[in-house]
């Protein structure tokens, strides 16, 4: 298979796992996956040296994460995605919705913030000081609220796809290659305060995070069953797809559209599990510290509460 460009992808044969899965050179996320993958090992291994752990399973995580953008960018699933509907999906609902969970379980920010070095000189701003700016500035508060990363999850499906917008993004591997950026960033600003991981302007109970997660994904069913039920072709990038392949549009297309509709669910459910157990952890640490605090003032917690219902009682009489 041709690889040197997407100006060769009329010749590309019939879609095949194996051939889906060869290595297809693209510099954007090539560079941008192992920058990124290096940069978290060298936060690790800077936090060891200091002798400060950090959770393996989150270095897992991350690379998990980077290691699934890589899957659907960096093989042929990315020159096929040009030319057919439903590998282009397997790539955005990866890309958004698998990616940057598992990015985010990796805790990027929580690292930096450890690993950077701190200003050595008072009142100065190193890499440190300004990411805790960033994390805490207006600019973040607004793009990580749900007033925000809901409209604009749901934009990037029906506002993406059908409109004008999405054929002229894939005319180039420019257009293509910022798309897939973007989903990307959707995805990572939409979890973000849902998995509540990293340190963040945005974050709401547990109960909170739930209802947001759960908010989207009626919405992205709906996309999915819009074009499994389609009875002619949407989308004009994919309307006629190369004879090679030998695939019918309309059959693809409903493909794609069975693929929008199953991820919107298995992440979430993901997503949930995680959820879960952070709340359970969290109710752990808070009885822990309730346990240790009275225990130092001889529980005068209960004490207090008992004295309460005595004065209630004593009212009421």
């Amino acid at each position: 298979m041709d690889h040197s460009g997407h100006g060769t992808m009329t010749e590309l044969p019939p879609f095949t796992l194996g051939r889906g899965l060869e290595f297809s050179f693209d510099p954007v996320f090539l560079v941008g996956g192992l920058l990124g993958l290096g940069l978290y090992l060298w936060g690790t291994v800077r936090l060891r040296r200091r002798g400060d752990a950090w959770p393996v399973n989150r270095t897992v995580f991350f690379a998990v994460g980077v290691l699934s953008v890589l899957l659907v960018t960096c093989t042929g699933l990315n020159d096929y995605g040009m030319v057919m509907f439903s590998v282009h999906m397997v790539q955005h609902m990866v890309i958004s919705m698998v990616a940057p969970i598992f990015l985010l379980l990796g805790a990027p920010m929580t690292l930096a913030l450890r690993a950077l070095p701190v200003s050595r000189t008072r009142g100065a701003k190193g890499p440190r000081e300004l990411l805790m700016a960033l994390l805490h500035s207006r600019y973040m508060r607004v793009v990580t609220h749900p007033g925000f990363t809901l409209p604009l999850f749901i934009a990037s499906l029906y506002g993406l796809y059908f409109t004008p917008l999405f054929d002229f993004l894939m005319s180039s591997t420019p257009g293509h290659v910022l798309m897939m950026v973007h989903f990307l960033f959707v995805g990572l600003f939409f979890f973000w305060p849902i998995m509540g991981v990293d340190p963040g302007p945005h974050r709401p109970g547990y109960l909170m995070r739930m209802l947001e997660l759960f908010a989207g994904m009626p919405f992205h069913a709906f996309f999915g069953i819009a074009l499994m039920m389609a009875g002619e072709p949407m989308i004009a990038a994919y309307a006629n797809p190369p004879a090679s392949l030998g695939i019918d549009a309309l059959s693809d297309q409903n493909a794609a559209g069975g693929i929008a509709w199953a991820f919107s669910e298995i992440p979430s459910v993901l997503v949930l599990i995680a959820l879960l157990f952070q709340w359970q952890r969290s109710d752990e640490r808070e009885a822990r510290r309730k346990d240790r605090a009275a225990e130092r003032d001889g529980d005068a917690e209960l004490e207090a509460y008992n004295a309460y219902l005595t004065s209630l009682q004593a009212r009421g009489n």
